[in-house]
């Protein structure tokens, strides 16, 4: 970073901070984990590079949303570990064409280890029910979970050219009883990526809360297109 600067920030009183989005070489990324509290290898750092570049290509942005993007570091380095995997999910919702009034249901099955885990939640539309159903299905197994709430949603579409066939990004925040994280998945499919951003904003609860992973099976099924 000091490659940019012709004097220290802290001269000024001031003190240097790295965005997300400047993120194009090996030392940026480096000093970005470092604040983060992370340590990467030289070979990490260039993996790390090349995966942002990989993923901001296919519509991903990590400002904004750092928890992705330290969740990003821990999986170059294999240091996230495995929580959960999901098997299958399946949303549905009612609309009463008279009143207009809606119900909505999401069903999933997620595997914890060895053990097969099935959730069926309401919720105030598709991406809540999905949320209360994913913390459903894995509370037995990380009781910190109770404690986590989805508090924000936002949807942006990645390329509006391509039309019905657009990208979206999904930008999701959790809270716990003391602080707050966004995560961001993308895809074609808005289910597809608001699970991406849901399941990842609780897997960095858990990495943040010491829970210990868990040793998956193999993926059980490429349910979700990309």
């Amino acid at each position: 970073p000091r490659a940019y600067e012709h004097l220290e920030p802290e001269v000024l009183g001031n003190r240097r901070r790295v965005l997300v989005s400047d993120l194009s070489g090996r030392s940026n990324v480096r000093y970005k984990a470092a604040e983060l509290g992370l340590s990467l290898s030289d070979e990490g750092a260039a993996r790390a590079v090349r995966r942002i570049k990989e993923m901001e290509h296919a519509g991903y942005e990590f400002e904004g949303a750092e928890a992705s993007f330290e969740l990003l570091l821990r999986d170059v380095e294999g240091d996230a570990g495995t929580f959960f995997e999901l098997e299958r999910l399946r949303v549905r919702s009612d609309i009463d064409g008279a009143t207009e009034g809606s119900c909505t249901e999401a069903t999933i099955v997620v595997r914890v280890g060895g053990r097969r885990e099935l959730a069926v939640a309401e919720g105030a539309g598709p991406v809540d029910a999905l949320s209360n159903a994913l913390r459903q299905g894995l509370a037995g197994a990380f009781p910190s979970l109770e404690a986590v709430r989805l508090s924000d949603y936002k949807v942006r579409v990645v390329n509006p050219e391509a039309g019905t066939g657009a990208a979206v990004r999904v930008l999701v925040e959790h809270r716990d009883d003391s602080r707050s994280w966004v995560t961001v998945g993308v895809s074609s499919n808005i289910l597809a990526a608001s699970w991406r951003a849901l399941a990842d904003g609780l897997r960095y609860h858990l990495l943040r809360t010491g829970a210990t992973p868990v040793k998956a099976p193999p993926k059980v099924s490429a349910f979700i297109p990309a």
